[in-house]
């Protein structure tokens, strides 16, 4: 699913929202993500999944085309964990869980 998909089963969803209200919602739950993201916070939905954000170590890589090897910086990577609900949803109800 797209962020055009989004909005638009929000428009489906409730009829009374104007495309241009739903987009504005979009945009700003996605903002608020990102910043909260860029800030090195977590985000926790019940029933869905946390965001959080990793840090990778700096570390020698390696040119693949010409095989030299290069620093690679240290960098924040986010990251999204499936909550319990969600993974039972996706794998089906009446699947075991490992």
């Amino acid at each position: 699913m797209t962020k055009r998909g989004i909005i638009e089963e929000l428009l489906a969803r409730h009829r009374n929202f104007s495309h241009r209200q739903s987009e504005t919602i979009v945009n700003a739950m996605f903002d608020a993500m990102s910043n909260v993201l860029a800030g090195g916070k977590r985000i926790e939905i019940r029933g869905f999944g946390s965001f959080g954000v990793k840090t990778r170590r700096a570390r020698q890589g390696r040119n693949p085309k010409t095989g030299e090897i290069v620093e690679v910086d240290a960098k924040r990577i986010p990251f999204f964990r499936a909550g319990k609900e969600l993974r039972i949803e996706v794998n089906g109800a009446g699947t075991p869980e490992r």
